[in-house]
């Protein structure tokens, strides 16, 4: 690899981490705007909770089979024409959700297993890409990467709000989010800066033997279990507020808003915490933090209260799917191999979790269900040790 792919100028990497950020802001816009949509998806196609979560389960589905694929297409591809074209994927997603909501649940399923397709793929590649710039600055970053997520996250279900709230049709609304993604994304990219290694036969040989070290499969369950708590947010405490707490359409779509907005907070504020304390200090309490907001939600007596509870739930799962990736970047030249790995175990989450809620919900009613989300994070409570950075020259 020549020095110059090695070794990119100041003004490139910086060109590369404001690109960085577009791809995060991106995909967390386009995946809130669906999920703001949710309930009126759901009402318009006469679902029960647990068939609104087989449905759901159609984006876990497509993600979850992209992403054991992502580390040797991207060590083929690179992270920038991954990204562009999974946002391209995305988007024509986007655009079947939107017209074919209005005709049944099989063209939803089929959008739904696009974009999630999409997203798994364009998430590792973006997280790769993401080490590579944290790695270049030497600088603790990459929560703050996945703040720019929460922060499309926040923007999408704000919008999204909005639209619920002027009546502005899920067609209308969708159609001009995937038109926004496929324009804006593939364009920023353009300027990221080369994976390392991405040309490299043995490195398509070491995706594979990521899978047999215990360090990287821990991670991957503890991520996991954080991406269960994160996705079981996303896709549940709209519909809870509306049939738990009887709050209206807007009040619900803005509870889940105020939930990504406090997860957007603690990944800023997260690499700070985490040069001062460690991981594994910094993890463990947040975890209590979110099991103290989920029991707030869930046995809270008033609307407020849940939404207070939405606060320290968003807060307390915010840091642990970037600290996962960090940790799996710790060895800067098995990062792209690992970041898959521990990528593909998390998503299983995504895989199960929209299904358990869905038929937990049904014979315990939604809001109840979301007290499952304790015991997860229980679990990776125990094995956040995993996730200490590894001494120079270590290997896991």
């Amino acid at each position: 690899m020549i020095l110059s792919e090695t070794a990119p100028s100041p003004a490139r990497v910086r060109a590369a981490t404001r690109a960085t950020y577009v791809a995060f802001i991106g995909t967390g816009f386009a995946f809130a705007s669906w999920a703001a949509r949710i309930p009126q998806v759901r009402d318009r196609l006469h679902l029960q909770p647990s068939e609104l979560g087989l449905v759901l389960l159609a984006i876990a589905a497509g993600s979850v089979l992209a992403l054991p694929l992502s580390g040797p297409v991207l060590a083929r591809l690179g992270s920038r024409r991954m990204v562009s074209a999974m946002a391209l994927l995305l988007s024509v997603g986007l655009v079947i959700v939107s017209l074919g909501y209005l005709a049944g649940v099989p063209p939803v399923v089929g959008g739904l297993f696009l974009i999630g397709l999409g997203n798994g793929a364009w998430d590792v590649a973006m997280n790769v890409q993401a080490a590579r710039v944290e790695r270049l600055l030497n600088r603790s970053i990459m929560s703050r990467f996945h703040a720019g997520f929460s922060l499309g996250t926040v923007a999408g279900a704000v919008i999204g709000a909005g639209m619920v709230a002027l009546r502005v049709p899920v067609t209308a609304h969708l159609l001009g989010v995937a038109v926004v993604v496929a324009a804006v994304v593939p364009l920023a990219v353009q300027r990221f800066v080369p994976d390392q290694d991405e040309d490299s036969a043995e490195e398509r040989g070491r995706s594979r033997d990521a899978w047999t070290e215990p360090r990287t499969l821990l991670i991957g369950l503890f991520v996991l279990a954080f991406a269960f708590a994160e996705g079981t947010g996303n896709d549940w405490i709209s519909v809870a507020l509306i049939d738990g707490h009887h709050s209206d359409a807007t009040l619900g779509t803005l509870g889940f808003a105020v939930f990504l907005a406090a997860m957007t907070a603690g990944r800023w504020v997260g690499p700070g915490l985490l040069d001062r304390y460690g991981r594994v200090v910094v993890i463990r309490a947040i975890s209590l933090l979110a099991v103290a907001g989920l029991v707030l939600f869930v046995f809270g007596p008033s609307t407020p209260v849940a939404f207070a509870g939405a606060v320290l739930w968003g807060a307390g799962t915010s840091l642990g799917f970037p600290v996962g990736m960090s940790a799996g970047a710790d060895d800067p030249a098995r990062a792209p191999a690992r970041v898959s790995v521990i990528a593909s175990i998390g998503y299983c989450a995504f895989l199960g979790g929209p299904p358990l809620i869905g038929f937990l919900g049904q014979r315990f009613t939604v809001l109840r269900a979301l007290t499952a989300v304790a015991v997860l994070l229980a679990l990776a409570a125990l094995i956040t040790g995993n996730v200490r950075p590894l001494p120079d020259g270590e290997d896991s």
